[in-house]
């Protein structure tokens, strides 16, 4: 007598320890898309409703980088400038907005880290949404705290005699492509995020990035006033692009080229990163 064992069936089992992929996640359209974005952007939203210190860094690295780069290096280098104190204040406000994407967007790596060790992002993978709408849904809310920051920072400005000698379109669009610039950035260490195991690696590892980006280039101090090879450096550092582009768009001048380069360095970034990152996001377990 024979006696038949039926194996079980493996068609359609997930590796152990990773969520089970959902066979209908390619067919969700653009409206199931955005109502998932929407959805979890509220979800980020009540988060920082229920920590709100988590709004610290948003309202008060305006407030400390404003007073410490005016007060210490304002009277010097506005001297370089050809005036003073105030002559620095249209200067380096427009350069501080090219930084708050990146500190920003810091954060935005350090969150994502923590999601997934808190199995927060296990839990989404799960569910029957794009994987891209988490990340997407993240963005537009650091964005959204981007843009305080941002107004914190105009308003101690416009408090310490800063001037507009455009026109409030141009000082609009001075903000705007800040946001851009901002958002890619944040793909780039949302990858970071997602590469490394915790979030003071993303800390470290940002730190190493910022730290040179930020200090070498037109943000602080015009870049005449620096050695030969640190000048080359400045002029393919996209954060001096950005902060000549703001400048122009709030005091005067030529825009056009600092703008173009702005935005061709967003798009470049973003068409690069974001893939990469919704793919490590897809793959980590």
């Amino acid at each position: 007598m024979s006696t038949t064992i039926q194996k079980p069936a493996t068609t359609g089992s997930a590796p152990a320890g990773r969520p089970r992929p959902l066979a209908d996640e390619g067919r969700i359209g653009v409206r199931g898309n955005l109502r998932h974005i929407g959805a979890l952007m509220r979800r980020n939203l009540l988060q920082i409703k229920k920590d709100p210190e988590s709004m610290f860094d948003v309202l008060l690295m305006p407030i400390v980088f404003t007073l410490l780069f005016v007060y210490v290096f304002g009277g010097s280098i506005g001297s370089s400038l050809g005036g003073d104190r105030q002559t620095y204040i249209n200067y380096v406000i427009p350069g501080l907005m090219a930084m708050m994407g990146m500190n920003i967007a810091t954060a935005v790596g350090t969150g994502v880290n923590d999601d997934f060790r808190k199995g927060i992002m296990d839990r989404f993978r799960t569910m029957p949404i794009a994987r891209s709408s988490v990340l997407i849904a993240k963005i537009f809310v650091e964005m959204g705290r981007m843009l305080v920051a941002t107004a914190i920072l105009l308003g101690m400005g416009f408090l310490l005699g800063m001037q507009v000698k455009t026109s409030v379109l141009g000082l609009l669009a001075a903000v705007g492509l800040s946001m851009v610039f901002g958002a890619a950035i944040m793909w780039i260490f949302i990858l970071l995020g997602l590469s490394v195991k915790t979030a003071q690696a993303v800390q470290g590892l940002g730190f190493l990035v910022l730290m040179p980006l930020q200090f070498g280039s037109s943000i602080f101090a015009p870049p005449a006033t620096m050695p030969g090879w640190l000048q080359a450096f400045t002029d393919y550092n996209p954060l001096s692009n950005l902060a000549d582009a703001a400048r122009g768009l709030m005091i005067g001048g030529p825009v056009a080229h600092a703008v173009w380069l702005t935005l061709g360095w967003a798009v470049a970034i973003t068409a690069v990163a974001a893939p990469l990152a919704v793919a490590k996001f897809r793959k980590r377990s």
